[in-house]
């Protein structure tokens, strides 16, 4: 989970910079080739791509995004690599994974420090802004369509399901009793305030378990995750890895159960790889990334 810092008045909408997290530790894992072909599920802003690119000569990239503004930040930082490499505008749940392509397979999980640091796309409640929260902009269903219309139960399921949110049972029926919200930061207030005093100043803000179950709901993240973790092994070539980083326990115990239970994968990683002290200083975010990998040590014809 991705600790948000206090609500703030200053707007500065960021690059889509991608700092790769566990970088070393995926290029070690999935034991780039010469002349590979490897699949990067979630692009961004190809960060890990270009590890992958520059590991070995003439290795090939697919990078698929669900969000428009990462694949245009993928190809401008990818832009020398040509045709090295091929874009996919898709959700990866909806990818046609071509049957004993690829080498590798990665996908790096969870929001971006881009999503939370744009106000206009609703993530955060650091900045004020409509509440959005969609990874593809072009599916209809928003945050504002959630939070205004889903019943109380529902919501309070969402926030103790994905969110691991403790309260949701309170919080939710003091959303529903104070709706239309049409804001993040009016959404973080009332949670803020219908909370116990020593809640609200506690180690994080309120909203932030609250608003990362409500994100994982708009974009239906583990149900994607499922699908890819049950599609992907069979684009894999014979001794083709796939190497996951999630952030969060429910993303780690789907991705630890999927390779422990394929029939056809080799779990390579007993315990996931951590971030080293080192990575953690220069990049926050690596301190809740958990990498596993396995490979692909049979294949169904």
């Amino acid at each position: 989970m991705i600790n948000e810092s206090p609500i703030s008045s200053n707007i500065e909408t960021p690059a889509f910079l991608h700092i790769p997290v566990l970088g070393k530790e995926i290029i070690a894992g999935l034991a780039i080739r010469s002349n590979g072909h490897y699949l990067d599920t979630t692009v961004g802003g190809g960060g890990h791509s270009r590890l992958i690119l520059d590991a070995a000569p003439d290795t090939k990239i697919t990078a698929i995004d669900q969000d428009e503004d990462a694949l245009t930040a993928a190809k401008n930082n990818l832009a020398k690599y040509g045709n090295r490499v091929e874009f996919v505008h898709s959700n990866f749940a909806f990818y046609e994974f071509p049957r004993n392509t690829f080498d590798g397979i990665i996908a790096d999980l969870g929001v971006s420090s881009y999503h939370l640091d744009n106000p206009e796309r609703g993530f955060s409640f650091r900045h004020e802004a409509e509440l959005d929260m969609r990874m593809d902009r072009s599916q209809l269903l928003t945050a504002a369509e959630a939070i205004n219309h889903w019943d109380e139960e529902e919501l309070a399921n969402i926030f103790f399901k994905y969110g691991e949110e403790r309260l949701s049972r309170r919080i939710a029926r003091r959303i529903v009793e104070k709706r239309p919200f049409h804001t993040t930061t009016e959404l973080a207030e009332t949670i803020s305030y219908c909370v116990p005093r020593k809640y609200r100043y506690g180690r994080i803000h309120p909203a932030t378990r609250v608003f990362q179950g409500l994100r994982i709901a708009i974009n239906d993240e583990l149900k994607s995750l499922e699908t890819l973790l049950e599609k992907a092994p069979d684009a894999l070539v014979e001794g083709g890895k796939i190497a996951i980083i999630s952030f969060h326990s429910l993303e780690d115990r789907i991705v630890k159960h999927a390779f422990k239970d394929s029939p056809s994968l080799k779990v390579l990683t007993k315990k996931p790889i951590i971030a080293q002290e080192e990575e953690i200083s220069t990049n926050p975010r690596s301190r809740s990334a958990k990498l596993r990998i396995a490979e692909l040590v049979s294949s169904e014809q």
